[in-house]
């Protein structure tokens, strides 16, 4: 039997029809997008311009304000780069928190050493940050506030819309890191005042290795400086070869979340629910991270009392499940999302994220339950220094688990 598989945050299964729109450019459609003479080129450049749309159509923007990208870091890295390179003159402070993603945080403290000021908001117990928070941070030498819209760990989201509304008022430029939650719960650049908006298509069932920009082209427009130069593709912007399959891909996966997105979520929600009540049912000591009710609908990051969640993983393989983000796994150092929200380092090093996506199964979940409490418990017995060769056999064995409770 294959691992269950819960850790979407960190990468999503490829949708089969995302692969079937891919396969065409992959196979016969080998043409170079920016080859305007030849029909192989035109056709190329059309398969582009029509998941230029997709996109859009899923942010509420217009399709020339999609700039593609090799993933959200890079976008990340064009937004917040750009936009401090292009707006020197005018000031070198930045705003974001210690919460984002690497690929933010990493940027900004890179902009710390070119002479840039970077101010790291505080968040609340669940990951938030207050937008009356930013509007004090704002200064006359603000160029940028970059907040994430969804949490890769925790699932929280923050009040995006608020934000971006005290960032219009103030004339500072708004970006976004929306790559958990593009394809997961709805956007609209222009109702949210968001300037920059980054995403990635491995994170909505698309391929790896793509990602794309949204950058606002009018009331303002937005004038950022490129990083890659070498011809001066999407408008300058963004030289190299376009990946014509992975972008027809994102196109692809970005069509089908607007479609499917809002019964998708429920059906999602409804098993991560699942989920938190298995495990908070049969198992004490037990606590959820993050904010309970704004949320991503499919992450669920709990905490276990008297438990390395490291140790756990370890103790469960045939579950795909995370300690934290997939850019820090690496690492020894503690979460830093999970310090901000105030948990000590024990709770911290306790903790697990749950990702579940398009493919996830109720009967999957249900297993997951079973092989989690069955693994806390013996963790804790071990720990305790109770555990014994009484303990039975098929501990491990969720089918055989469930039996025995039943028998019991």
């Amino acid at each position: 039997m294959r691992p269950i598989y819960l850790d979407n945050n960190a990468t999503t299964p490829l949708d089969p029809r995302v692969l079937d729109a891919m396969l065409p450019y992959l196979r016969e459609e080998h043409g170079n997008a920016a080859s305007r003479n030849h029909v192989y080129g035109q056709r190329a450049r059309a398969a582009v311009e029509r998941a230029r749309e997709q996109v859009a159509r899923l942010l509420g923007a217009s399709a020339a304000e999609i700039v593609w990208t090799s993933g959200a870091t890079e976008s990340d890295n064009l937004a917040i780069q750009g936009i401090a390179r292009a707006r020197r003159d005018r000031g070198r402070h930045v705003i974001t928190s210690p919460v984002e993603h690497k690929a933010v945080i990493d940027v900004c403290r890179f902009l710390e050493r070119e002479g840039f000021e970077a101010t790291f908001l505080d968040v609340d117990a669940t990951g938030r940050v207050a937008p009356e928070a930013v509007a004090r941070a704002i200064r006359d030498d603000t160029v940028l506030v970059t907040l994430m819209h969804a949490n890769n760990e925790i699932g929280t989201l923050n009040p995006i819309a608020d934000i971006g509304r005290v960032c219009a008022e103030r004339g500072v430029t708004f970006h976004t890191d929306a790559t958990q939650a593009v394809g997961k719960v709805p956007i609209d650049v222009e109702a949210m005042g968001i300037d920059l908006l980054s995403l990635s298509a491995h994170k909505l069932h698309g391929p790896k290795g793509v990602g794309a920009l949204y950058v606002r082209q009018k009331r303002p427009r937005v004038r950022c400086s490129p990083l890659v130069h070498g011809g001066g593709h999407e408008g300058g912007l963004r030289s190299g070869t376009l990946n014509v399959p992975g972008i027809v891909g994102l196109g692809a996966a970005c069509e089908i979340a607007r479609a499917e997105m809002v019964e998708e979520s429920r059906r999602v929600a409804h098993l991560r629910d699942r989920l938190w009540h298995g495990l908070s049912s049969r198992l004490d000591g037990v606590a959820r991270n993050g904010h309970p009710s704004e949320c991503l609908p499919n992450t669920l990051n709990v905490r276990f009392d008297g438990v390395e969640g490291e140790r756990l993983i370890f103790m469960l393989p045939d579950l795909a499940i995370s300690s934290g983000s997939a850019c820090t796994t690496s690492s020894l150092e503690p979460s830093t999302v999970l310090r901000a929200l105030g948990l000590t380092d024990e709770q911290v090093y306790g903790s697990l994220r749950f990702s579940l996506g398009r493919f996830t199964t109720e009967e999957e979940i249900d297993r997951a339950v079973d092989a989690v409490c069955a693994a806390v418990e013996r963790v804790r017995l071990m720990s305790a220094g109770t555990a014994s060769p009484d303990l039975p056999d098929d501990l491990f064995d969720p089918d055989a688990s469930r039996e025995r409770r039943r028998r019991e």
